[in-house]
């Protein structure tokens, strides 16, 4: 009967997350404020992550080359997300302050200027991008057969990156106002979308040609258009907390400012992690374009896994940024210490999956065995550090949605470019100890920062960030 009656609440609940109605998150049960926030999180980061899955099951069917075309782009990508992410840590902080304060109209007023500053940076970023797409194919390695098969992808994602940028802003601006359904919705139509069209572009069909790894970048950009297409209509009718009328409609460079210093902090973060991951791509491109797409293929593999437990830690930044705003900051660093504790039930038990399923998961992309040797390695070996890696994510992210973002970028600076770069160069090849020193680097940074996080956040110092 217990059993009966605890299923029923969790469904309940669940219904409840997946409803779309406005909750306050700054009274009542920290556990169902948790929950209601997260689920939908969670069920928007698996659809990221199972397209992140599929796209690259099907570039795998294209060539190997395909396969490290996509980890060479996406490591260059990396900058050119940094920007939207961290702009979205920006608005996340900004309207989830503003939210928890009850003034709604500032939180709209913020939302419009982020969205003015990410459409001048993405076309000045695409615009580069799209001109200079073989040299950075070139710099990062790629010899002339790869290049000349996979220019097409990369000019496609650089040029229009402003539909990657776009999905991270309005969905943070959602994320921030409580209201993770809309964000969740429009994520679900973007990348199912993009999944129906992969194989349509990418193989042909019909009257439509095949287009090859280009053809998967195409898939990737429509569906993100689309999917951006729903974001501005949800934002723009008011369907949520926060709505831009034209009353919002105004330049107003008091907020501009205040969303680039947040952000200025927010990009760093990722730009360090990307620059990290550039050299770590650069590394493993030393070993071949099979130990390249392995890692590729695994770290596809480990991202489908991460990003619901992003899920969890924009969770807790919302309820951050809403608690501290309604002068609650006890309360907020509960809602905190909680997540992380959920989220390291389930890396743990994925980590778990990984070590004994690590062969069958890789042989889904029909891969050599040299490539799949290398992915099993990257899989096992990283995962070793998920325990640390579920508390870093969820405190980094709360730290953010403080405000200060500050923190993690110093923490960030200190692990990834002064101890996992010079510690994978220096292994893998200095060392002779190969690919399976770069793995290792990672799940040993990882869990440094980790440890540094919980030591400055246990210090409080957040809880006085203005924003």
């Amino acid at each position: 009967m217990a059993k009966a009656l605890f299923k029923k609440s969790t469904l309940h609940l669940i219904w409840q997350a997946l409803s779309g109605k406005e909750f306050e998150y700054t009274s009542g049960s920290i556990n169902k404020a948790i929950f209601l926030l997260a689920v939908p999180m969670i069920f928007e980061m698996v659809m990221e992550s199972l397209f992140a899955v599929v796209d690259v099951y099907f570039v795998a069917k294209v060539s190997v080359n395909a396969v490290a075309t996509v980890g060479l782009t996406e490591s260059v990508m990396m900058i050119i997300y940094s920007i939207g992410v961290g702009l979205s840590m920006a608005t996340t902080a900004i309207i989830s302050r503003r939210v928890g304060e009850k003034k709604f109209k500032r939180a709209g007023d913020a939302a419009f200027q982020s969205i003015l500053i990410a459409l001048v940076i993405s076309v000045v970023l695409g615009l580069a991008g799209y001109l200079f797409a073989e040299d950075v194919l070139r710099l990062m390695g790629g010899k002339p057969e790869l290049i000349a098969q996979g220019l097409g992808y990369t000019k496609v994602m650089y040029a229009f990156n402003f539909t990657a940028i776009f999905l991270f802003l309005l969905n943070a601006i959602f994320r921030g106002a409580g209201n993770p359904m809309l964000a969740m919705i429009s994520l679900w139509i973007a990348n199912g979308l993009n999944m129906l069209l992969d194989p349509l572009l990418i193989f042909g069909c019909g009257p439509i040609p095949a287009m090859g790894i280009e053809g998967a970048a195409i898939a990737t950009n429509i569906g993100r258009g689309i999917g951006v297409l729903l974001q501005l209509y949800f934002l723009l009718k008011g369907i949520g907390t926060v709505k831009v009328g034209i009353s919002n409609m105004l330049v107003r460079m008091k907020t501009i400012w205040e969303i680039v210093k947040i952000s200025a902090g927010g990009i760093g973060q990722f730009l360090v992690e990307s620059a990290s991951w550039i050299f770590l791509v650069r590394i493993m491109a030393h070993f071949g374009e099979e130990a390249l797409a392995g890692y590729t293929i695994a770290f596809r593999v480990i991202i489908f896994t991460l990003l619901p437990s992003w899920g969890m830690a924009n969770a807790a930044a919302t309820l951050v940024g809403q608690n501290l705003g309604a002068g609650q900051p006890e309360r907020a660093e509960q809602s905190v210490w909680k997540t992380a504790l959920y989220n390291t039930y389930f890396l743990l038990a994925v980590s778990i999956v990984f070590f004994i399923f690590a062969e069958p998961i890789l042989g889904l992309f029909e891969q050599t065995a040299a490539v799949n040797e290398i992915g099993m390695s990257a899989l096992k070996i990283i995962c070793t550090g998920y325990i640390f890696f579920s508390y870093g994510m969820v405190i980094g992210q709360a730290f953010n949605g403080a405000g200060d973002t500050t923190t993690p970028l110093v923490i960030s600076l200190i692990v990834f470019w002064l101890i996992q770069i010079p510690l994978a160069y220096l292994l893998a090849i200095e060392w002779y100890y190969g690919s399976n020193a770069v793995f290792a680097s990672i799940s040993i940074c990882h869990s440094i920062y980790a440890i540094l996080a919980m030591i400055l956040f246990k210090r409080g110092k957040w809880k006085m960030t203005k924003v």
